[in-house]
């Protein structure tokens, strides 16, 4: 008598699937990170989509106690009281799918868990699941490979993991780790985020004559002859240090290179992801060359015996040192760390090769780069302005911020008289009275005014 498939129990139908009875097969199974979810979706449609192969996918709930997900070798061993009485044995169930942002505003509908029959020139058995106790989002996924062959289970798996590393998702990208659950809620549930910055491009970069090219040269140059500095057996793992004062064009440098570098990954790391540093360079390793920038480092690499003064911890700051040390100097990671107080910095991270190999200062604009951030940010504007000498003067000592801000209130005070706006020499002055007297000592220092060369 034929048994309807749905009424068949998932041994009978992995055993005339298999064509064998399940017990004698090989079972492999990996266990993936929680980010991984959407590369082991699209490496297992990949597999099943071309070569002959096809798969049907059967939705399988599990038991109140299975906190690991449903293995494969419960939905072919021998029902158990529980699962005869309806306690705690998997049952049949729809397919589930999980929305995973991708960036870019796409999203991609994952496989939650499910049990693959997959046909072709060899017949396999997957099953995907995910841990149930999902302790501060680090709930792993595992896949189990079922065939009759041990060899031929390995071979499928390294198939996978080949096609996960090969067409990563996060590859290329700008990420950062999710801090809290809001965030990871947004990410699909796998912790990681996309960022889409604005590009930068180099003229946009205002720097003393030869900073910018010293810059590239110890990245975008560095990465671009990664395979031959290698073979040279010159390390590619390498870190930058940029300090200045605030609003000198630390932060956009930063995004120019990531705008520079499109093959590279970028981990970003501030605020309060400084605390997800161990996090953040495990996927600088896993999907190399990349980037991890660290923005306001001084927050977690004070100098030791300030932070002891202090009452501070130094978690962060060993963490980050682990890190830097941990990295294979034949991996193209490149570690930028950004700094508005170089001085504080703690000495075993600022002057050891292998953690900062080079430190450039991002200075205060001299009166050529001011006369270029003035036409820089005079863009879209009607220039009407007679003594132009005169505030380049009454600038010095101010940074690309400050002057940027400068424009900005020179627009507002001379739109209301009519459009397109044209800026006058009052207009200027009135932004400028604005900004450094009325602001006072904190608009300054928020813009980066060094009053003292005013």
């Amino acid at each position: 008598m034929n048994i309807p498939f749905l009424q068949k129990d998932f041994r009978q139908v992995i055993q005339e699937h298999l064509e064998k009875d399940p017990t004698e097969c090989q079972i492999i199974t990996q266990q993936f990170e929680k980010y991984n979810h959407p590369n082991i979706h699209l490496a297992l449609e990949e597999l099943f989509n071309k070569g002959g192969y096809s798969r049907t996918i059967i939705g399988v709930q599990g038991g109140f106690m299975s906190f690991m997900g449903v293995p494969l070798s419960e939905l072919v061993a021998p029902g158990s009281v529980a699962s005869m009485m309806g306690l705690g044995g998997a049952k049949r169930a729809p397919v589930q799918y999980a929305n995973i942002e991708l960036g870019d505003g796409k999203k991609l509908a994952c496989v939650q868990s499910g049990l693959y029959l997959v046909s072709g020139p060899r017949k396999y058995v997957l099953m995907l699941r995910q841990q149930m106790m999902d302790f501060a989002n680090q709930g792993a996924f595992y896949l189990d490979v079922m065939c009759y062959d041990q060899t031929v289970a390995e071979e499928l798996m390294n198939a996978i993991q080949l096609l996960i590393q090969r067409n990563n998702v996060y590859r290329g990208k700008i990420l950062s780790i999710a801090k809290n659950e809001a965030q990871r809620a947004g990410t699909g549930g796998t912790g990681i985020q996309f960022h889409s910055l604005p590009p930068v491009t180099r003229d946009k970069i205002i720097l003393p004559d030869g900073l910018i090219q010293r810059i590239e040269r110890q990245t975008v140059e560095a990465g671009k002859y990664s395979e031959a500095l290698l073979k040279a057996r010159r390390k590619l793992k390498r870190g930058l240090l940029l300090h200045g004062k605030p609003g000198t064009g630390k932060t956009l440098t930063a995004m120019y290179l990531a705008s520079e570098m499109k093959e590279r990954t970028v981990l970003i790391v501030t605020g309060q992801g400084l605390g997800l540093i161990e996090q953040s360079c495990q996927i600088a390793r896993w999907l190399a060359p990349s980037m991890v920038i660290i923005e306001d480092v001084d927050l977690v690499a004070q100098e030791r015996s300030m932070q002891e003064k202090q009452g501070c911890s130094t978690p962060i700051l060993f963490e980050l040192l682990n890190q830097m040390d941990g990295l294979s100097d034949d991996l193209d990671v490149l570690f930028l760390l950004t700094t508005n107080r170089p001085d504080v910095l703690e000495p075993a991270l600022a002057s050891r090769p292998g953690r900062i190999d080079q430190a450039y200062e991002i200075p205060l604009p001299d009166l050529e780069c001011r006369r270029r951030l003035f036409d820089l940010y005079a863009q879209g504007l009607v220039m009407n302005v007679k003594d132009i000498e005169s505030f380049l003067n009454k600038t010095e000592g101010a940074s690309g911020a400050f002057i940027q801000e400068l424009f900005r209130k020179a627009a507002i005070f001379a739109a209301p008289e009519g459009s397109p706006i044209a800026i006058e020499d009052k207009h200027l002055d009135d932004a400028l009275h604005e900004l450094v007297f009325v602001g006072g000592a904190i608009t300054k220092s928020l813009l980066g005014f060094d009053s003292g060369k005013s």
